[in-house]
């Protein structure tokens, strides 16, 4: 790993938790799902170590090269599913909240469509925490090649 400050040195015990805490939402929902919003989220908000460590796992985990290159065009692109839709759509919302909640109600109409109460939550959840992991990222100025990540990973 790469940084400008190791947040992983400076505070291990909440950094472990976090990674803990990480995994453990991750693993509530389908990977195919987590994927897309990893890479989304990490899209819109800039971070390069974020959409190159997720789509290097989304590919490994079966996701094509075509739904990963059309995701920031996912409205055009008909190899979504309107589950997918939706929670790219929240994964949108949430993410740019700062811009204005004019989109907020429309993502949530079709979140309740396509979502369970709990996965209304576990997803909300997920999007909190590739938005936690992009500021880190992008604040500190980390660059963690994929494999190391699976370690670190592997270490929580």
């Amino acid at each position: 790993m790469t940084a400008k400050f190791d947040p992983f040195a400076a505070a291990p015990a909440q950094m472990k938790s976090w990674m803990g805490t990480s995994l453990a939402v991750a693993g509530s929902l389908e990977p195919s799902l987590v994927a897309l919003v990893e890479v989304r989220a990490s899209q819109i908000n800039a971070c390069a170590n974020c959409i190159n460590m997720h789509t290097a796992d989304a590919r490994q985990k079966g996701e094509t090269e075509q739904r990963l290159y059309l995701l920031s065009a996912w409205r055009e692109a008909p190899c979504y599913t309107e589950r997918e839709r939706a929670a790219l759509a929240w994964t949108e919302a949430l993410t740019r909240i700062s811009e204005g909640h004019a989109e907020l109600e429309r993502a949530r109409s079709a979140l309740h469509d396509h979502f369970s109460k709990e996965e209304q939550v576990k997803l909300t959840l997920m999007i909190n925490v590739i938005n936690g992991w992009n500021r880190l990222a992008v604040g500190f100025g980390l660059w963690v090649e994929p494999a190391a990540a699976k370690a670190m990973q592997a270490a929580a």
